[in-house]
């Protein structure tokens, strides 16, 4: 099955700003928005944080709909939402990503393996807005593993569910 959709933002960052600063504060490394990445297979996406980060890791890469962010913002009312802040690395349009759990599929010309949904954590609140790490809940995007290399890009683009 091949399905249109939007690759709208990339985003890649050299450190953790959440991860293990529990009690601790958040980080600031900050976000670097990119027009496209290398992905290489089974590693991760070239300068992100989780790039090598450990073997067989299920976030290699991380994708989160357009659609659940524009809900977010009206759910709780916010006049403008910074959608880097969620921590994703692909912000796309077109398709619900909860079916591509467990799936095969290539977006673009890289292969994926959609391994889990990326469950939002207890700092969504801090970084979003008081109640997204609730209202996040079941909606927070999808985790993959990388299984062929090759470049991602902004844009229209198809994705293909291989099984």
């Amino acid at each position: 099955m091949s399905i249109d959709v939007d690759i709208l933002n990339i985003w890649i960052s050299p450190g953790h700003d959440f991860k293990g600063r529990h009690g601790l504060g958040r980080m600031d490394h900050g976000v670097i928005t990119v027009d496209s990445v290398e992905c290489h297979a089974g590693r991760g996406l070239v300068g992100d944080r989780f790039y090598d980060y450990k073997e067989d890791f299920k976030g290699q890469i991380t994708l989160f709909d357009k659609a659940v962010a524009e809900e977010l913002q009206k759910a709780l009312n916010l006049t403008s939402l910074d959608e880097s802040a969620f921590r994703r690395n692909v912000m796309i349009s077109g398709i619900d990503l909860n079916t591509l759990i467990g799936k095969q599929f290539t977006l673009g010309d890289i292969e994926l393996s959609g391994s889990e949904e990326c469950h939002p954590c207890y700092w969504m609140d801090q970084a979003i807005g008081d109640g997204a790490f609730e209202w996040l809940k079941g909606r927070g995007g999808l985790r993959c593993r990388i299984t062929s290399p090759g470049r991602l890009q902004t844009g229209s683009t198809v994705l293909k569910i291989e099984r």
